[in-house]
């Protein structure tokens, strides 16, 4: 299964990137994962928030492709324990799905046209986190969603 991580902007703090660079690097154990970073729009701050989701939302629709299983990283989405994610993911491979796109918005979120798109919504946390840290926490996660799956030293429960 190819999974890929559709992020608006660029990770900017070297912790940030190391962090993420050490778990892409794990992952391509288990499954083909890259992160596709979208650029932040440049007159964001002039805008409206509806504005800015909506031109976001063209260049997130852009990356996703007609296999793609679209999951979104959202405040409103399920909530999961480490091991249901791992079991969440297990029954999106048992599919026989071949593409798996987990996409995280920008500050002001999604437009309706990326819900519309989706096909499921997790979200990691009640909490509010940077959107930076979020592709880490979210790589972190889905290194031990796949330790869990075979049952490897990484997760302790």
């Amino acid at each position: 299964m190819n999974i890929k991580l559709i992020v608006v902007g660029k990770t900017d703090e070297e912790y940030l990137r190391e962090g993420i660079a050490k778990y892409e690097a794990r992952l391509s154990h288990y499954a083909g994962f890259k992160i596709e970073e979208i650029p932040a729009l440049r007159d964001q701050r002039r805008a409206s928030p509806a504005t800015v989701r909506e031109r976001e939302a063209a260049l997130i629709l852009k990356r996703i492709e007609g296999i793609d299983r679209v999951v979104l990283l959202d405040e409103h989405g399920k909530e999961h324990t480490s091991v249901g994610f791992a079991e969440y993911l297990q029954r999106q491979m048992n599919s026989g799905l071949r593409s798996l796109a987990f996409v995280v918005g920008g500050a002001y979120g999604f437009a309706p046209e990326v819900y519309a798109a989706a096909n499921d919504k997790i979200s990691l946390s009640q909490m509010t986190f940077n959107h930076q840290m979020v592709r880490l926490f979210f790589a972190e996660q889905l290194y031990r969603a796949f330790t869990i799956l075979n049952h490897e030293p990484y997760h302790n429960e």
